[in-house]
């Protein structure tokens, strides 16, 4: 029997969503669909600001910047991660620390966090595996107690929650996915989300290609002019109304994966019951919002 590793809701709501874009004119980004895709999420979650981007990986090159950090700068990150978490940081010069993982979680441990904070330390990156929130109450003691940044990749997390708070909205920036693995999609595509004012308008300047557009474009300024580095972070518009036809489905889709997600774990329950595998554990402080299921086997020859 073969399970297939996803499968995206999407349909009709979609495709006149992109057919309307092919109507208008406009396809290249930071249009309507856009605008209010980003909305969607300020409102819902009580982001500060949020920029949609091609990728999550971009949306991480985007808090890298945004942080700058360089090189002799150190960044702690979870061991057990994808490579665009360490990559965007890499960009930039920084060394990668790696921290290890909870033994009952695959989150990052924050014991051993502050064993590996350094003079040079800049910034903690954590990653909700699963969208199983990391314990961010301690975490954030650590970035106050030594005036770090701290960097939510959420990645898988959109819709999670740590103690009624959503994820995304603890670190001074967020990434978030929309790739096609994930629950609400737009095939590839991701978002930047900026809670800490102090990096608002930059974060606006880099994701326009370094220019200050969106300055311009509310009268701010009376010259469209390059300020700052950047690139072209900004998704097409066809991405942003996929997007926007996703989100107009939300609580359908979030309730059929969080079914999908129970029913896994109630069927594996008796495998777990006679040590042959070890099930996720979701501590009282975290939600599931249905992105990924995952468990733990004793060793090789049990996984075959």
């Amino acid at each position: 029997m073969q399970i297939p590793f996803n499968k995206p809701y999407f349909g009709l709501r979609e495709a006149l969503a992109i057919l309307n874009v092919a109507l208008s004119g406009q396809f290249s980004g930071n249009g309507k669909y856009t605008r209010k895709s980003q909305l969607f999420f300020e409102n819902r979650f009580h982001f500060a600001k949020t920029l949609l981007t091609t990728s999550c990986s971009d949306a991480l090159e985007m808090a890298a910047i945004l942080s700058e950090v360089g090189p002799g700068d150190e960044v702690i990150m979870p061991s057990f991660t994808f490579p665009s978490t360490a990559n965007a940081f890499l960009l930039r010069g920084a060394k990668i620390v790696f921290a290890d993982t909870l033994d009952d979680i695959p989150n990052i441990d924050p014991e051993a966090i502050e064993k590996l904070i350094t003079p040079k330390t800049r910034a903690i990156v954590v990653v909700h595996y699963c969208g199983i929130a990391c314990n961010m109450e301690a975490i954030e003691r650590l970035t106050k107690k030594y005036g770090l940044l701290l960097i939510e990749d959420a990645a898988h997390s959109i819709d999670s929650y740590y103690k009624g708070k959503p994820l995304g909205s603890f670190g001074n920036m967020a990434a978030f996915s929309f790739h096609e693995t994930k629950n609400i999609i737009s095939g590839e595509g991701g978002m930047l989300v900026v809670n800490d004012e102090r990096f608002i308008k930059r974060a606006e300047i880099i994701w326009e290609k370094g220019t200050n557009r969106a300055a311009f474009q509310r009268k701010e300024v009376n010259k469209y002019e390059w300020v700052d580095i950047g690139s072209s972070f900004l998704p097409a518009e066809m991405v942003a109304a996929f997007l926007y036809a996703q989100l107009s489905k939300f609580e359908r889709i979030q309730k059929l994966r969080k079914k999908v997600w129970t029913l896994y774990y109630e069927y594996l329950e008796p495998l777990e019951e006679k040590g042959f595998i070890r099930l996720p554990v979701v501590p009282e402080y975290a939600s599931v919002n249905g992105n990924f299921f995952y468990f733990r086997v004793n060793d090789a020859s049990t996984r075959e």
